[in-house]
Order: C-alpha cells, then structure tokens, then sequence
C-alpha cells in the first residue's frame, strides 16, 4: 500500500518561533499562511500548525513523493480507503467513496498517534 509522501504535522504555539527554529535546523518555507508553514529539508517534510489542531499528526499524501513531485499515477484516496477497511481498520473520517476529486481519510493507530492521509490531487485517471 503505497500512501505517498510522508509528513509529520506539528501543532505548535508561536508559528514563527517555530518556523526560526526549524530554519535553523536547515528546513525552508516552502508553502503556507499565516497560520501554517510547510518546511523541507532535502526529503524530510514538516508541517506547522498554529492553532488548527491539537496533538501531531503522521500525513501521508498519495500522488505525492517526498522531493514534492506529481505522481501521474498513484493509489487514489477512495482505493486507501477501501483497503484500510477492507482489513478492519477503523477510519474516524472518510471520503466519498464515488468521488474523484481531493479527499482524506483520518484514524488512530493503537497508541491514538493521529494518522492523516490527505490527498491534494484529483483521483488519477485510468
């Protein structure tokens, strides 16, 4: 099961202290607004959240990969889903399953670590 690339989303207090931070480490903004910034460095993605959620979620993006290129062909979204459930995982929240645009899928592993697989591509065709 191929789920695309892989973040980690922080939830953080100050975003621009947060962002100088992680610059410092090496990462860059490369997206954005006022209330979130996404950082790279080489393959290694972050997401930070002021004040859109609590706790840090693992995102994964299908169509994605890690250098942040497009995939022309990839696992869609409503197939993850049907996957996921297929094998009795319990998804919090799903996407229409008839759709072909954008769409996500949450749910907890066994800890409750907060798993997000969010796809920013319409469903990809043939």
């Amino acid at each position: 099961m191929d789920l695309g690339a892989f973040s980690v989303s922080l939830a953080v207090k100050d975003l621009k202290t947060s962002e100088a931070f992680y610059a410092k480490l090496g990462f860059e903004r490369t997206g954005g607004d006022e209330k979130y910034a996404i950082m790279i460095n080489g393959t290694t993605i972050i997401g930070l959240f002021e004040g859109m959620f609590e706790g840090n979620i693992l995102t994964f993006n299908p169509g994605l990969t890690n250098d942040q290129q497009v995939l022309d062909n990839f696992t869609d979204i409503r197939d993850l889903q049907a996957a996921l459930e297929a094998q009795g995982v319990t998804l919090i929240e799903t996407t229409d399953p008839d759709g072909t645009g954008i769409g996500h899928v949450t749910l907890t592993d066994p800890d409750g670590n907060a798993i997000l697989i969010d796809q920013h591509l319409p469903k990809p065709i043939g």
